[in-house]
């Protein structure tokens, strides 16, 4: 028994030679390519970080260097996940899609170490079809209307944000003193641009002319970091 548990234990690399060695590395940075690639068409025209797409290839060739080490070894795997337990990673994700990227890479470096070449590759090409199809699929920005005027003109101003946006425009906050008043209401870009569609005026104009209005600003939001 305790022979057998030895065994297990044993430090063994399986008998990789340097040439598989080489070919499982150079597998997973062709692949860490493939999801450069990926990550820069889906984030063209949003938050791309250069840095963050040059570390998917790093992250896969590194992901495959130590699984070609570990092997079937228990005892290195255990030793790389308490290794890893200790490590606290604080770099704020900017897009939800960014985590999906990671795993990608993570699992395409698994795969190459271990010598799976054929579910690597399969696996990636699916992946990269979907995200190249969706990954180009983005939230319509919130849009703030932000209205500054004089009290009077409280009344006229709700009227007239209701009937131009049709009543969809939501108003979120409402500020008084004794003499103004300043609304915020939100509602999304799309909206916006199909209601300027159809008046004659953009909706700055017809604030402006019913008079007593200090400014009116319009402000995009993202829930994006750094967008």
């Amino acid at each position: 028994m305790k022979e057998q548990i030895y065994q297990l234990f044993e430090t063994s690399s399986g008998g990789v030679s340097p040439e598989d060695i080489a070919l499982r590395v150079l597998v997973a940075a062709v692949l860490g390519l493939v999801i450069f690639a990926s990550y820069w068409l889906s984030h063209a025209g949003t938050i791309y970080s250069q840095k963050f797409n040059i570390n998917l290839i790093t992250l896969t060739v590194l992901t495959g260097t130590v699984m070609t080490v570990i092997g079937n070894n228990i005892a290195l795997s255990l030793g790389m996940v308490g290794a890893l337990s200790i490590v606290r990673f604080r770099t704020a994700i900017k897009d939800a899609r960014d985590t999906t990227y990671i795993f990608w890479a993570i699992i395409c470096g698994i795969c190459c170490g271990v010598g799976q070449f054929m579910a690597a590759a399969i696996g990636s090409a699916v992946v990269f079809v979907i995200l190249l199809i969706l990954g180009r699929v983005r939230n319509d920005t919130r849009t703030l209307l932000v209205v500054r005027a004089a009290r009077a003109q409280e009344l006229a101003i709700e009227g007239l944000i209701f009937e131009y946006f049709r009543g969809r425009a939501v108003q979120r906050v409402k500020n008084t003193t004794e003499g103004s008043v300043e609304m915020m209401y939100e509602l999304t870009r799309g909206m916006l641009n199909k209601s300027q569609k159809g008046s004659d005026k953009p909706i700055t104009d017809e604030l402006y002319a019913l008079g007593g209005v200090e400014y009116v600003n319009i402000v995009a939001q993202s829930d994006e970091i750094g967008s």
